[in-house]
């Protein structure tokens, strides 16, 4: 008999905690009395237009959905202009490709030789700091994944602003940096 009580008890509890972590009252309760009244609006479920403040996502320069998981690249739109040398190699023993980007306002100027110019440009218009991450923190938490044996250096100019950018696919975290600048390197990458 005990038990018929204890358990639905035990429900409810556990219910009501969930319901405080999530930051949404239980079902039937009120918020708590404590919060202060906002003056804003609530946000709503659809997702808003990323602020100058958000991350990338690794989808590609057509997405700007925030993605936490990139290190200290931020998305401010940029002028477009662009002079960057590209080289990749896709394993240690292969040829290097080399790709020559020129970025006018966000377009491709003729003198450009990447598999992939106009994305990339609209890549760097869009978010001229993805070739300007921070170092990955010797605290943070990588997933340990290998990527493939890709790595990358991409030299040169963005809006004025001297590159110097390496690139792998070691870990997790050198992947979601790679992912986010795809579309300048020219290489999607990936194990083989």
């Amino acid at each position: 008999m005990r038990s018929r009580f204890v358990r639905p008890l035990i429900a409810a509890l556990a219910l009501a905690g969930l319901a405080g972590c999530s930051g949404t009252p239980a079902p039937g309760g009120s918020s708590s009395a404590t919060s202060a009244p906002s003056s804003s609006v609530s946000p709503s479920a659809t997702p808003s237009k990323p602020t100058p403040t958000q991350v990338p996502t690794t989808l590609g320069p057509e997405d700007t959905t925030p993605n936490p998981s990139l290190p200290g690249v931020t998305s401010t739109p940029g002028q477009g202009n662009a002079e960057l040398s590209i080289t990749v190699l896709e394993s240690a023993d292969a040829a290097p490709q080399h790709y020559t980007l020129v970025c006018i306002d966000g377009a491709p100027a003729a003198e450009s030789k990447h598999p992939t110019a106009d994305a990339a440009c609209t890549a760097l218009k869009n978010n001229p700091s993805l070739l300007s991450h921070a170092p990955v923190k010797s605290d943070q938490e990588c997933t340990q994944q290998f990527g493939g044996p890709q790595t990358a250096k991409v030299t040169g100019a963005v809006d004025g602003r001297e590159i110097s950018a390496s690139f792998s696919r070691t870990d997790g975290c050198q992947i979601a940096l790679w992912d986010a600048a795809s579309a300048i390197i020219g290489s999607s990458g990936g194990a083989a």
